[in-house]
């Protein structure tokens, strides 16, 4: 049934008192649809668990206790992710329902009016998001023009800022950018008498290094990582680590049952098998390096170095080709709608030989197009 134009009114009218000018202006984060689609968007690993330990993984749900709460500490998860992923001696993990909701953790504890979050841009949205949608102000850094980090524009920044909160994504989506390690120390130690730095590495399965061991030297370093890239997008789970003292702060602000028991008892049993997603990222990087050397041998294309599951390149005209890869039901990122540094840039998830290839002949063919 239709609302009456009074109706409509008096619902705009509440809007208008309520909800904060900011939230208004936005636009909802947009998933596009990929039924039919050579699906290359998203970073998802394209392996699925072997077929011998789906029907183990489905007896272990089925066994979970759904009519229950989950317990709130979630005491062996946590032990076992610190046990299996290289968490320090004495360092424990704070759990999120994937890194959206440890970075809105992260944003509350710290949210003061006038406190600032700084990060590099083009990077991870969900940042100055999480800032502003908590009332803290944001100010982005721009990256060189070859997308590396501009270490003295960002101590620059930091020093006439002072933010509560620095994030350096390592390796940076959505460039694949890997950060020079010294530089990220270089921040994490310039940050130190003010702020805290959030190290995210969600891709760190593709890129052979980690800071994490590093986390015992620093108490304003907070280390984010997630399972999605590694291969469990569907089940939702992030996990940080940082000095104790710090970490129970962020815990105050957790949702009490923010992980559910299917996540739970998900995640246990694939980290009994954690060879198998391993030996999944081992293939990724391996394609990767293919994938990347046949877009580099095509005219028009400009590759950038990658230190994760995705390829970030430079075309004549991102629009068109994006245009015609969707045609060809070929879904990638047009990373150029994001920032002004990745005009004409596309975004490609590296995934099996077949959807590799696929995407490839429809790229050839999008760009005879042109």
């Amino acid at each position: 049934m239709n609302k009456s134009p009074a109706e409509a009114a008096s619902c705009e009218e509440l809007i208008a008192g309520v909800i904060r000018p900011l939230v208004r202006g936005w636009q909802a984060y947009h998933v596009p649809p990929a039924e039919g689609m050579v699906k290359l968007d998203a970073m998802e690993n394209p392996h699925t668990l072997p077929p011998e330990l789906h029907a183990q993984l489905a007896r272990r749900l089925a066994a979970a206790e759904l009519n229950r709460y989950p317990v709130p500490s979630y005491t062996r998860l946590k032990q076992e992710i610190c046990a299996r992923l290289g968490v320090p001696e004495g360092y424990d993990v704070l759990l999120g329902n994937g890194s959206d909701e440890l970075i809105a953790i992260l944003s509350a504890a710290c949210a003061v009016p006038g406190r600032k979050v700084l990060a590099p841009e083009p990077s991870f949205v969900m940042y100055q998001v999480s800032a502003l949608s908590a009332g803290l102000e944001y100010v982005g850094v721009p990256l060189r023009a070859d997308l590396t980090l501009d270490l003295p524009a960002m101590l620059a920044a930091m020093a006439q800022h002072r933010p509560a909160i620095t994030y350096l994504s390592y390796p940076n989506n959505p460039t694949g950018t890997l950060f020079a390690r010294a530089d990220v120390l270089r921040i994490v130690e310039a940050a130190a008498p003010y702020g805290l730095v959030v190290v995210d590495e969600a891709y760190q399965p593709f890129a052979g290094t980690s800071l994490m061991p590093a986390l015992p030297q620093f108490n304003n370093l907070v280390l984010m990582r997630t399972v999605s890239k590694l291969g469990l997008a569907g089940i939702r789970l992030g996990y940080m680590s940082a000095a104790p003292a710090l970490l129970r702060e962020f815990d105050k602000v957790r949702p009490p049952y923010n992980i559910n028991v299917l996540t739970e008892a998900a995640a246990l049993f694939v980290l009994e098998h954690l060879d198998v997603l391993e030996g999944q990222a081992a293939r990724l990087r391996e394609a990767r390096t293919v994938l990347a050397a046949s877009l580099a041998a095509l005219d028009g294309v400009e590759v950038f170095p990658s230190a994760a599951n995705f390829v970030l390149i430079r075309v004549p005209d991102a629009e068109k080709v994006f245009a015609a890869l969707l045609a060809r039901k070929v879904l990638v990122k047009n990373a150029g709608r994001m920032h002004a540094l990745l005009r004409n840039c596309l975004r490609i998830t590296v995934s099996t030989e077949e959807e590799n290839a696929a995407f490839l002949a429809a790229l050839q063919a999008a760009l005879a197009e042109l």
